[in-house]
């Protein structure tokens, strides 16, 4: 019985090795300062932005896509950003994100379904953004630990990767482009 105490408990520890240094949440913005093309809000999150993503569920498996047309607007070191959403079940969200520039690359930023203040921080050709995002009812509610990284890429095409967790467990993943909107000005 010790042994298989022991088994279970030195597997426990790999897991949790992995997920903390062999992991998307292992990364930190330090690992990107010596990359470019260096991102900045105000230029990067700044008019109109078409966005194309999908949402993964727990088991890895797709479960929505959509949509998001996006405004970006800024005066001075606070800016807001605009999104209106339609997913591929129909359903319509909109949010306004409004940020606020901040000491040494870092930023701050709340939205409505945001409790308190998400924080983040721009290196290199990245930003990174933590929060706790509350899901709406039709979703059952639930208040998510998000982790939102943006990678801006060569053709200014902006890649963006979040996971969301509760309890420590990934329920849920996002992957986005984000692009300026080839439509605006028809």
């Amino acid at each position: 019985m010790k042994l298989l105490t022991a088994a279970l408990v030195v597997i426990l520890l790999a897991m949790l090795a992995k997920s903390m240094f062999l992991s998307f949440r292992a990364q930190s913005p330090a690992d990107y300062s010596d990359t470019g093309p260096a991102f900045s809000l105000k230029t990067h999150l700044s008019g109109e932005i078409l966005s194309e993503g999908l949402i993964f569920g727990p088991n890895g498996k797709m479960t929505n896509s959509f949509t998001a047309e996006m405004v970006g607007t800024w005066y001075g070191d606070t800016g807001t950003l605009s999104e209106e959403f339609v997913y591929s079940n129909g359903r319509h969200q909109s949010r306004k994100w409004f940020l606020k520039l901040g000491p040494g690359n870092t930023f701050s930023a709340t939205a409505d379904d945001i409790v308190g203040e998400a924080r983040g921080s721009v290196s290199g050709s990245t930003v990174k953004m933590e929060y706790h995002i509350i899901l709406p009812e039709e979703a059952g509610g639930h208040v998510l630990n998000v982790t939102d990284w943006l990678y801006l890429t060569e053709s200014g095409v902006i890649m963006n990767k979040s996971e969301m967790r509760k309890f420590g467990i990934k329920v849920a993943e996002l992957v986005a482009t984000m692009r300026p909107n080839p439509l605006q000005g028809d």
